[in-house]
Formats: C-alpha cells, structure tokens, sequence
C-alpha cells in the first residue's frame, strides 16, 4: 500500500489520480472553509471520525443523481400533489423552507441512525460547514409539518453543481419532500446534478447511479463555469421558486 500524502495548510490536496482504489486521498489537520472550497472544486471531500486526522476522499465510481432521474414513488407522488394544492394557504400543514434552521438541520442530521450506526457529521464538521453556510454556499433545506421540523438535508452549492451531505427524517418521506423541492429549484436554475459522494441502496432507489470519476470531473469542471442559482431564506414552493417571487411574503 501506498504511504498517504499529509496535506498541510500552505499545501495543495493532491491530484484524485493518486486515490487509493477505495478512494482515500490524503490526511491533514487543516479544515478550514478555503480548504473545503477548493476540496469540492476538485471533487473531493472530507469524511473522518472526531479526534482524527482530517481524511480526503475522491472515491471511483461517484454516486451522482441526475436532477431529471429522481424516482417518485405512486406514494410520494400522491403526497405530493396534496401538499401542492395547500402550500400557498396561510398556515399550511405541510411547508418546505431554505435555510431558516440550518444549525437544527445539521443537528438533526448529526444524530444515531436508527440502525445504530454512528455518525461523521462531528463537531468539527458542524462548525466549518456552519461557517460555509453563513458565506452562502452551504443550504439547508426544510420540511415542515403542523409547525414542527420533520426532515430535511443540507449540502454544498459552487456554481451550477449541488453536493449533497446529509438528510434526516422524522416522519415518511419527510426528507424525501425536502429532496423533490430541491431537485425542482435545481433544476429551474439549470442545475443538472447532484453529488451524493458514496453509493447506498437509499440512493439508488431515488435514481442516484455510479459514474466513473473521471466523467463525474468533466461534469463538474463544466457546471463550476455556470453561475450559481440565487438563494433565499424562506419558504420554497414545489416549482421550484421561492414563495416571495410568487407574491406571497416570506
């Protein structure tokens, strides 16, 4: 096995061709939001345990979901289209929202799975996201239901690519909601894909597949030239605009 380069913070990450085949990259301490922006911007990310020294990886396949390849089920659909008939009422019972509770969602993302499984999301992680997010390129997105925070994900925007970090859910399909209004907001701001780093059984059921990493890079150099969509804070509606666009205040 190869030694694992140790990036220090006046050094470059190395090149991805130089992965290891489970696509471990590289190991350092420096986790700083410049360091994260150009860790993305080269298709690589960080996923390391509290305590430990910060791992990049660029794993080959990438699991990336095509905005035009997410998979509803007949369920989700029908929830859907009541959720779409209520959402412009004044209190309705079901609301998606765009970063008015990103330090909850984080939080809520950070838990124990159910299945015991522990999580990577650690403090470290919260708070160097958490200061991405107040620069705007780190989104959170909300699914309400009778007031109550329900589910939802965050992830990064950089131009015209989203890379999606983590989702809860605290009732069916809650996250699944949140994913389908991001998916349209995308996709009305010309975003056509969405990085989801690492394959699951999850993914693939939403229309996620592998692609080899070198095509995952040639998308992202091409989406990295695009300008980024414009983001708000408030509440989205399932076309993918904001609810303050459609005359309604946020």
């Amino acid at each position: 096995m190869s030694v694992l380069p140790w990036v220090t913070p006046d050094s470059p990450l190395p090149d991805v061709a130089l992965a290891q085949p489970d696509g471990l990259l590289a190991a350092g301490l420096d986790l700083s939001v410049e360091r994260l922006a150009e860790a993305y911007r080269k298709g690589i990310f960080p996923w390391f345990s509290q305590g430990d020294p910060v791992l990049w990886w660029s794993p080959d396949p990438r699991m990336v979901l095509a905005c035009n390849a997410l998979k509803l089920s007949k369920s989700l659909a029908k929830k859907l289209r009541q959720i779409k008939r209520q959402e412009t009422q004044q209190t309705p019972t079901w609301q998606v929202t765009v970063d008015t509770v990103f330090e909850r969602v984080i939080d809520a993302c950070s838990n124990p799975r159910r299945d015991g499984a522990g999580t990577w999301i650690s403090p470290d992680i919260k708070a160097v996201y958490g200061d991405w997010h107040v620069e705007g390129h780190v989104h959170s997105i909300e699914t309400w239901y009778e007031g109550r925070l329900v589910g939802g994900l965050y992830g990064v925007s950089l131009g015209g690519f989203f890379f999606g970090e983590s989702m809860f859910s605290r009732m069916t399909d809650a996250s699944k909601i949140a994913l389908v209004y991001l998916v349209n907001f995308l996709k009305r701001n010309d975003v056509d894909y969405i990085d989801c780093q690492q394959e699951t059984r999850h993914l693939s059921s939403l229309g996620a597949r592998p692609i080899p990493r070198h095509m995952f890079l040639e998308w992202l150099t091409s989406a990295l030239a695009k300008p980024g969509p414009v983001w708000q804070r408030g509440p989205l509606l399932q076309d993918g605009v904001f609810a303050s666009k459609a005359g309604q205040c946020a």
